[in-house]
């Protein structure tokens, strides 16, 4: 079988590649594994990853699917005594801020809609499973070995392939290309269920929209998540470090429900009362980089070569937008354009991995000062900061902005980027309970400006 693009993962990276390929009259096949609808978490989107959605011809379906409309996401700092918002917002063509909307979705049936949607605008969908990647004599991906549900191998020839296969890193695995690492976050582990009866906020829009992400803060790393993902249901997540969990001795299910409430006031009010409607699940490790995750004939997609930690929501924006970002780089390889270089794609990749770092010195910024982070959205950094929860954190959008590069001051951080194998060097945070940064605003600090200027002098 012969495809000139083959798209190995049908999610919604996957089909919002195929579907942007479509429009430049481009017919990809996907070759997918799992039958939809099938359970995944990451429902929280982003700004840009509503208004990719409206590129893509899709809010009249997202609108008639009564999927929640997310105004923004709210953070309850330690003990529940401070909060704070940032709204969902978009950029008009002056970049000006303006309010805006996007989505929470549940991402069996979102996953589900996004294939077939791709399926029905053009795209070749194969259901099987990639075994092995086709290398041709100068190393560069030709295709993959994929198994048919009936167990049947059958090669499928590709110009170009696209890895949308997530977390489990297709190439990466199979050592294509380069290694893969452990990232900043590996000593963290997650629990996440979807549950009825869980308490949300009244309103119909703005701060208290009842259909917002909420996230609450204990300690650091010890967060939890909530966010609706239709009229009943709540998807809420727990995130602790490891050796929390191995020390209670306790399964899965029974350390989620006995430390959940414990997680800051307003989630225990919030869940006082919620039933579990299916089992609990757990991702241990789930921080990881893969290196040079471009090459010839190929381009890995989102999760498919890094995953930072996932407590403000970026994984479903960021894998979208980077399918998007891809499509030219994919239409000029297809003409024949940089065939003979060693990586045809070394700009996209370092523009993906820049963009990720900002997000990445973003987050680290927010674990080791969150009373200095809760200031800046606020105060010194608001507007950029709503950029960057929007998902705006690539190098077309002004970043890194002021506030990621005072961010990088603050962590004693330099990003290099003059050598292929010196980008994205891995150096986040790490726990240590030593260290735990306070948020409430009795830090040993005698005021909040002192504590700013004298960090970012």
């Amino acid at each position: 079988m012969r495809a000139e693009v083959l798209i190995v993962g049908g999610g919604p990276g996957g089909s919002a590649a195929a579907m942007f390929l479509l429009k430049e009259r481009i017919q990809p096949v996907i070759l997918e594994q799992e039958e939809f609808p099938r359970f995944h978490i990451g429902e929280s989107m982003t700004g840009e990853a509503g208004a990719l959605l409206r590129r893509l011809g899709l809010e009249d379906a997202m609108t008639a699917r009564n999927y929640p409309v997310k105004h923004g996401v709210r953070v309850f700092g330690e003990g529940g005594k401070n909060s704070w918002f940032i709204p969902v917002s978009a950029r008009n063509e002056r970049w000006e801020l303006e309010s805006g909307t996007t989505w929470q979705v549940r991402r069996s049936d979102f996953d589900g809609m996004m294939l077939d949607e791709a399926a029905k605008r053009g795209a070749t969908l194969i259901r099987g499973t990639a075994v092995k990647a086709l290398l041709g004599e100068d190393g560069g991906v030709r295709g993959v070995t994929m198994r048919h549900p009936d167990g049947c191998l059958e090669d499928i020839e590709s110009t170009m392939l696209l890895d949308c296969t997530g977390m489990a890193t297709f190439l990466g695995n199979q050592k294509v290309t380069g290694p893969k690492y452990l990232g900043s976050y590996d000593k963290q582990i997650a629990f996440f269920a979807h549950v009825k009866g869980a308490v949300r906020d009244s309103g119909d829009a703005g701060e208290m929209a009842r259909d917002n992400t909420v996230i609450f803060y204990e300690k650091k790393y010890h967060w939890s998540w909530f966010i609706p993902v239709d009229k009943e249901i709540t998807s809420i997540g727990l995130v602790v470090p490891r050796a929390k969990f191995i020390e209670s001795k306790q399964t899965p299910q029974e350390f989620f429900l006995d430390y959940l409430p414990q997680i800051n006031p307003d989630l225990e009010r919030r869940i006082a009362g919620f039933e579990l409607v299916d089992k609990v699940h757990v991702i241990p490790n789930y921080s990881y980089q893969v290196r040079r995750f471009c090459g010839k004939g190929f381009i890995c997609i989102g999760d498919a070569h890094r995953f930072i930690d996932p407590i403000f929501s970026f994984g479903l924006s960021a894998t979208m937008r980077e399918a998007e970002f891809a499509i030219p780089h994919i239409l000029s390889y297809l003409k024949g354009e940089r065939r003979a270089e060693e990586n045809p794609f070394a700009g996209h990749m370092l523009f993906c991995e820049q963009g990720i770092d900002n997000l990445e010195d973003m987050v680290d910024l927010f674990w080791e000062q969150p009373f200095a982070f809760a200031t800046f959205v606020h105060q010194r950094y608001r507007s950029e900061l709503i950029d960057a929860f929007a998902g705006r954190v690539y190098a077309t959008e002004y970043q890194p902005s002021t506030a990621i590069l005072a961010f990088r001051k603050m962590l004693k951080r330099e990003r290099g980027y003059e050598h292929e194998d010196d980008y994205s060097i891995p150096i986040g945070s790490r726990y240590h309970p030593e260290r735990a940064a306070l948020w409430a605003p009795d830090s040993p600090v005698e005021t909040t400006e002192e504590w700013l200027n004298s960090n970012l002098a």
